[in-house]
């Protein structure tokens, strides 16, 4: 199990691919994908520079996690993402078997960990990611306020 000090760490490492995403006028959300205190995928939210509306930065994240793994099941893995994942972002998590996530702000307008809906409470779904909220969130949400504020 990871503890505290490492979850701090590791959200570190997913708010500084926040503001990569940032500097490319990309709303700033930042993920790094964990196993065994290393880091094997990073993501920084990309749709619009490519045109993916599925580029989000946990998407990207899992998907290098399991390029570098060789495998689309993540179990031993932990997922650290700066805003509360979206319903589909919950949903590649399921699928992908992802064991704890780990997230900054929360997100009362798509958040599928408890704010809008709780993908991982539904018990008839066959797979329940533990789920923390709140690791760094006044830096993850002080990047996004940033971000909207300069945009007004």
């Amino acid at each position: 199990m990871i503890d505290t000090v490492s979850d701090h760490y590791f959200m570190g490492e997913a708010l500084k691919e926040a503001a990569r995403a940032a500097a490319l006028g990309e709303v700033p959300v930042g993920a790094v994908v964990v196993r065994e205190g290393d880091i094997v995928g990073r993501g920084a939210n990309a749709p619009v520079g490519s045109g993916d509306p599925t580029a989000h930065a946990e998407i990207l994240a899992l998907r290098e996690a399991a390029r570098t793994l060789g495998n689309y099941r993540l179990p031993e893995c932990r997922l650290y993402v700066t805003l509360e994942p979206c319903l589909m972002c919950a949903g590649a998590i399921q699928h992908a078997r992802v064991a704890h996530l780990v997230y900054g702000a929360s997100d009362p307008k798509t958040g599928a960990c408890g704010s809008v809906v709780d993908v991982f409470a539904e018990a008839r779904l066959n797979h329940h990611a533990q789920v923390t909220g709140g690791v760094r969130a006044g830096e993850s949400a002080a990047l996004l306020k940033d971000f909207f504020a300069a945009r007004r």
